[in-house]
């Protein structure tokens, strides 16, 4: 006879994460999500406009410091995340298999690609600066230097069938170059999100950088694209072309910088290969260009 008592598992409550915190949704809501056959795994919160609002906020407040430390710096904390992800890959592994349906074999090549895409963009936050920038050529007693500069609070809405690798190949360029994030997680495939958000709060990355919601996407959208105080918006996880276009018009209020959807195709809008290697493109896309001049001598 076997001395081992049986015991329950403890089940995982999966909350927000919005200023370093782990809060559940002021309004109480929560809904199902199922894993790729249908079953229950667990229940999320459904974030609201509150928390929409409550988590621009926290972005905006980390900002100074996290733009304001050295592009070295970002790239130690970056790598730190890396590092973490690396201990944790297990966990992932099962993540990614419930939420997306793959075999072991293919998540876990899923999960090493997540780990590699960390430590690919740590290495270029002390780089991006000297390809995009430049030392211009001026007639005159003059310095002329043009500098990338973060745009600011970037709201991310994260692709909807990859559940991890698309979501960090869009969330880690944002922070990369200087700018804090507000993602609206995958509806369908939100708890890999939420354990990021773990692996985030646990590295060395500031309370307020990323700001992770999950609930319905086309409730939250609307709020993030219309916020005055968010500078610049990530649609690439939008399927719904009339939801698409709302976010756009709803951006235009305060001139915020948009970056697109794929381009529809017959079932939809096509996500773009996250599998592939990634270019400068998605940290080009939130960075803005200052241009000092200086006298000679002074």
């Amino acid at each position: 006879m076997s001395d081992v008592t049986p015991r329950l598992a403890v089940q995982k409550t999966y909350k927000l994460y919005i200023g370093g915190r782990f809060p559940r949704s002021e309004s109480g809501r929560s809904y199902q999500v199922s894993d790729a056959t249908g079953r229950f795994l667990a229940n999320a919160a459904m974030a609201s406009r509150k928390d929409v609002r409550d988590a621009v906020v926290a972005a905006r407040k980390a900002g100074p410091a996290w733009s304001g430390a050295s592009a070295y710096n970002r790239g130690q904390v970056l790598y730190r995340v890396a590092e973490v992800l690396e201990g944790r890959r297990g966990q992932f592994v099962d993540e990614v298999v419930a939420a997306e349906g793959l075999s072991v074999g293919t998540a876990t090549s899923l999960v090493a690609a997540v780990v590699d895409r960390w430590v690919w963009y740590a290495g270029w936050a002390d780089k991006l600066a000297q390809v995009v920038g430049s030392s211009n050529p001026v007639a005159g007693p003059y310095f002329d230097f043009t500098v990338p500069e973060p745009t600011g609070v970037v709201g991310v809405v994260a692709p909807q069938s990859s559940s991890l690798l698309g979501l960090v190949s869009v969330l880690a360029p944002v922070i990369v170059t200087g700018n804090t994030a507000v993602l609206l997680a995958s509806e369908r495939r939100p708890l890999p999100a939420i354990s990021l958000a773990e692996v985030l709060a646990t590295s060395d990355v500031p309370a307020g950088v990323v700001n992770v919601l999950t609930g319905r996407t086309a409730e939250l959208t609307p709020w993030l694209a219309a916020h005055m105080d968010v500078n610049a918006l990530d649609l690439c996880g939008l399927t719904d072309t009339a939801l698409a276009h709302a976010a756009e018009e709803a951006a235009a209020d305060n001139l915020k910088r948009v970056l697109r959807p794929s381009t529809a195709d017959p079932d939809g809008r096509a996500e773009p290969d996250w599998s592939a290697e990634p270019g400068l493109e998605r940290m080009t896309a939130f960075i803005e260009h200052k241009t000092v001049w200086h006298p000679v001598g002074i």
